[in-house]
């Protein structure tokens, strides 16, 4: 069963997916994926390549970028590189969504876009608690 959880009109975060829930992505509208889960953290995830596979099948982009812990500076600024430069709505997951949802919102208060209060208010309704993690 697929959790997509959106947090504004063009970005959404899920935990893990399957493969198949890439076909519910595209006919949700979404153009973009991006797979914050590193390969190898749960013997029964699937890998980058099939999913990048899977997601190339439906007609998605894709975007590998893996997040061990928190996000560093190279995967905040891919992130929002990927984001930048698609046109449409991205779905981006990890184990649990937290990971995905972290990397794009500190992107989004780095570059201004954003403020605190807002993305703390725009994770809740996504069911994350943003406000330890972007400071006060």
């Amino acid at each position: 069963m697929t959790d997509f959880r959106r947090v504004t009109d063009e970005y959404s975060v899920a935990p893990q997916i399957a493969p198949e829930d890439l076909a519910v992505a595209k006919e949700q509208g979404y153009v973009l994926v991006i797979n914050n889960r590193p390969d190898g953290e749960d013997p029964a995830q699937p890998s980058s390549q099939v999913m990048e596979a899977a997601a190339k099948a439906e007609g998605l982009d894709y975007v590998y970028n893996p997040v061990r812990g928190g996000p560093g500076p190279e995967q905040i600024a891919a992130q929002a590189a990927a984001i930048d430069k698609t046109d449409g709505p991205v779905l981006a997951f990890c184990r649990s969504g937290t990971r995905s949802i972290v990397t794009w919102a500190l992107g989004q208060q780095q570059a201004g876009i954003r403020s605190k209060d807002e993305l703390v208010q725009l994770g809740a309704a996504a069911g994350y608690d943003l406000a330890p993690i972007l400071g006060g």
